[in-house]
């Protein structure tokens, strides 16, 4: 035997959706009840655990056997489930035996090196991220069958006792055979769909290097985090108090039986003079600046009732596993157009950002339940819970939080790209590169806290907007007008930051360029270090790193404005799959990111036998002994892969006892 495809169909009282696989296997209840299988690409077998049958020896010897390859699509539930599995089977899963990087939390689950997952496999491709959608996009003559969801209903999640059913909360095999072996030909379906992805995706395997990626993300998952459940418990409390006084509070200045209703404080504002299409954050905000004094009192306690970032509080508390840390919250290869990670659970890519100068402080007073102390002192409880999210996580004892992370990535690898040389320059020298661009464009020098200061803002602005093609609507997108910027100082801004990096400029269309070759013509181009080129219905811009960005199906089309543009299917803005066009400037953007992101990568491999624990875009947080140096660990971070000869990478770091943004 050398490879070993699997499907399984498992229950649990655990909602999988909210809580994650890892807590989801936990469940006292949890049990596989199909293990559908192909060995070496033979006929699928089923085997009906939830009906008494076992697993042959042959294949519990495979599952820890780390020379057999086993494959799955999203094989992170298969291992994650077969590790549960094989625990209660009495079956050590001790990793020790050739990792001896991976930390005591990653002994639970089976060594993930000799697991290969088709989703990856698939997202790699640019497909989409189920085993429906990649078998639709495919063709697949064996596609998953519809009828599964109905099934897993049926036999895999809890159902609500009736009359009918005898008040039962189960369904078992014995309370509907004829379902019962519809579920089995769909769990053969399953493992036929995924066999036929990587017969189609034969032509382009997953490089090794993405592999080796893919197992390092599974450990940081297997590690998880822990969090501080204590804090978590009182901010929640803390919470539905503070909700239930303000709630209160705006009924007795409104009269309003639900001042949550966006219908009902809409129309009391009218009534009192008040005329606004939404309530969305940003226009509350302005409306509050000129609305009389009464009216502001209201839209300030709704702004405070609004605050929906205590949710990840209660997302902690559902996802948490028994020994106290949040596991599985980063999908590799997430975001399919540049292979970057996707937060699941937690989400920590979006956490709100702490400002707070005693963040000490008020986490002890949080976490003592002293409401009325945070009240006082604090008087928004809301933002101030949401600015300690960050903090529930915490190291486990006796270490600390190393956080390292890259200066200005993006914009150094575009400068890298293009050939910036005066923005090169400025990271050589590790100047400020908001003050570098506000200075070049409007030719003043420019100081942080110093001579001509408040242009830095104007800089960071253009910077952050203005990289990839954006014009007018990016600076406003970005807050423009909220900083105080004019309408008429926008498009002169524009024109200034293109004028400050015609290299930059260049670089966008010569991609351009260079794709529309590809596309129309087939011919195979390079330049800046990158390759172009069409096969087989798809579109490659392969990267110095060696790593594939894939683009399916890719035509010519007609943009808005009537000009020609390169369009390819994938998945947009509405998360279903469908014809995205795409220009030079676009493309920029996802090599940029992309590249970033092969950095982050390289970091990770460098940094593998420390203790990952997360990572937030350009960011990594270690758990360490205090003894281990920061200097040496950013040093390490900072280095540059030998791929991209001439880049200037510079990695920052701090410790500390709680995650924070320092």
């Amino acid at each position: 035997m050398q490879t070993l495809s699997i499907d399984i169909e498992t229950y649990s009282s655990i909602n999988l959706s909210k809580c994650g696989v890892y807590k989801y296997a936990e469940a006292p209840d949890f049990e596989i009840l199909l293990f559908g299988y192909s060995v070496d690409g033979c006929d699928v077998k089923v085997i009906d655990l939830a009906q008494g049958e076992h697993l042959p020896q042959e294949l519990i010897d495979a599952l820890t056997d780390d020379s057999i390859i086993k494959w799955a699509f999203n094989a992170n539930f298969e291992r994650v489930c077969l590790s549960r599995y094989l625990r209660d089977l009495g079956i050590s899963l001790d990793p020790f035996h050739d990792s001896h990087h991976l930390s005591q939390e990653c002994s639970h689950f089976l060594n993930s090196e000799s697991w290969r997952c088709s989703m990856v496999w698939a997202a790699t491709m640019g497909l989409p991220l189920s085993l429906e959608g990649v078998g639709s996009v495919l063709g697949l003559e064996k596609q998953k069958l519809t009828e599964g969801k109905e099934l897993i209903k049926y036999f895999s999640v809890p159902c609500a006792p009736t009359k009918a059913n005898g008040g039962r909360t189960r369904n078992r095999p014995f309370h509907d055979p004829e379902k019962w072996d519809a579920f089995k030909r769909y769990n053969i379906r399953d493992v036929e769909t995924e066999m036929g992805i990587k017969d189609r995706l034969s032509k382009f395997p997953v490089p090794e290097a993405v592999w080796y990626e893919y197992h390092i993300d599974q450990e940081i998952n297997d590690r998880g985090v822990r969090i501080d459940m204590d804090l978590v418990t009182e901010a929640i409390e803390m919470d539905t108090r503070s909700r239930t006084e303000l709630t209160s509070a705006i009924k007795k200045m409104t009269d309003l039986e639900n001042p949550n209703s966006v219908q009902q404080m809409k129309q009391w504002l009218s009534n009192n003079g008040l005329e606004t299409d939404s309530l969305g954050k940003k226009v509350v905000a302005e409306l509050i600046k000129t609305a009389p004094p009464e009216l502001q009192n209201v839209l300030e306690l709704r702004q405070q009732l609004a605050k929906s970032s205590v949710r990840k509080y209660q997302t902690m508390e559902r996802a948490v596993c028994d020994d106290g840390r949040a596991r599985g919250m980063f999908a590799f290869y997430g975001a399919n157009r540049t292979g970057r990670w996707a937060g699941r659970l937690i989400q920590l890519q979006n956490l709100p950002q702490n400002h707070l100068e005693d963040l000490a402080d008020a986490r002890a007073l949080v976490k003592s339940g002293d409401f009325d102390a945070v009240k006082l002192l604090y008087e928004d409880v809301p933002d101030t819970l949401s600015q300690l999210i960050r903090t529930a996580f915490i190291p486990k004892s006796d270490t600390q939080f190393y956080v390292s992370d890259f200066s200005a990535i993006e914009a150094r690898v575009i400068a890298w790209y293009a050939g910036e040389t005066w923005r090169q320059k400025v990271f050589a020298e590790g100047g400020d590169i908001y003050c570098a661009s506000a200075s070049q464009m409007f030719h003043v020098p420019v100081e942080k806290h110093g001579i001509n200061g408040h242009l830095r803002q104007k800089g960071k602005i253009a910077e952050l907007a203005l990289g990839y093609g954006g014009s007018i609507g990016a600076l406003k997108a970005m807050g423009a007008i909220e900083m105080g910027l004019s309408e008429d100082e926008l498009p002169p801004l524009v024109d200034a930051w293109r004028q400050t990096n015609p290299n930059i400029v260049k670089f966008w269309w010569d991609v351009d360029r260079a794709v529309m070759e590809a596309v129309k013509h087939k011919h195979t181009t390079s330049c800046y270090g990158l390759t172009f080129s069409c096969r087989s219905g798809m579109l490659f811009i392969t990267l110095p790193s060696g790593r594939n960005l894939a683009y399916v199906k890719p035509k010519i089309g007609t943009n808005k404005f009537g000009g020609e543009c390169i369009t390819y299917e994938g998945v947009g803005s509405t998360k279903k799959w469908e014809r995205l066009d795409s220009y030079g400037p676009k493309f920029v953007e996802n090599i940029v990111q992309a590249t970033s992101r092969d950095i982050l990568c390289y970091a990770m491999k460098t940094l593998r036998n420390c203790e990952i624990v997360m990572h937030i875009h350009d960011e990594l947080v270690i758990e360490a002994d205090p003894c281990m140096s920061l200097d040496v660990l950013c040093e390490q971070m900072g280095r540059t892969p030998p791929w991209a000869r001439g880049l200037k990478l510079r990695a920052d770091g701090y410790t500390c006892p709680f995650y924070k943004k320092d």
